[in-house]
């Protein structure tokens, strides 16, 4: 941590080579963040290398008592969603991905309860349902339950990523839920080949 904070202090006089380090250190989890929410490679790629530029630019107004990391998701969050609004571009998020937690990569699978051959397909075509419920919402809804669900920010972190409200934190993730909950039920019950009723649908359905 002193580490980190000591090459941002350098980054900020204008040492390139801090910097440079703290791309290095950052890459990845921002990386694995751009995929999430772009679902697409070279995407991801373009997000996580603006996320960059933007961050050097703005160097001068981090406060070394705040998280870098959580500052530069911050950044990624908000340059997507400009981007969302600029190419109104419909994304999801794949569930397949890692989440990087900066030790291990952490699978957020819908877990199987069993091997059994047929319920392995069924959890398959579960979370093709999942992602396309993912795919119909919107931005908003999306980027609160990835910070939220997937990435496990605070309600307060969440906030300050957004630039909202926690009130306004806590209603989207509500309404985001609910809405994930209702397109899935209506899906599964439309399919009829996966039970609606009585399944947890990962922890998107799990109260705040």
């Amino acid at each position: 941590m002193d580490n980190m904070k000591s090459l941002v202090m350098r980054a900020q006089k204008g040492d390139l080579s801090a910097f440079e380090q703290l791309v290095l250190a950052y890459q990845s989890r921002i990386y694995s963040l751009a995929l999430n929410l772009t679902s697409n490679a070279d995407d991801a790629q373009d997000l996580s290398q603006e996320v960059f530029i933007r961050a050097y630019s703005a160097l001068g107004t981090f406060r070394l008592e705040a998280d870098f990391g959580t500052w530069l998701h911050r950044i990624a969050v908000n340059t997507w969603i400009n981007m969302q609004r600029k190419h109104k571009k419909v994304t999801y998020i794949s569930l397949d991905e890692p989440v990087h937690n900066g030790e291990s990569d952490m699978s957020r699978e819908v877990a199987a309860a069993t091997e059994r051959p047929d319920e392995l397909y069924e959890e398959k075509e579960f979370r093709e349902q999942v992602r396309t419920v993912l795919k119909e919402l919107t931005d908003e809804h999306r980027t609160v339950l990835v910070l939220r669900e997937v990435y496990g920010y605070s309600y307060d972190e969440v906030a300050q990523m957004l630039n909202c409200t926690l009130g306004t934190v806590k209603s989207r993730l509500n309404r985001a839920k609910q809405a994930f909950k209702d397109k899935l039920t209506s899906m599964s019950e439309q399919l009829g080949n996966i039970p609606a009723k009585g399944r947890q649908v990962s922890k998107y359905e799990q109260s705040p």
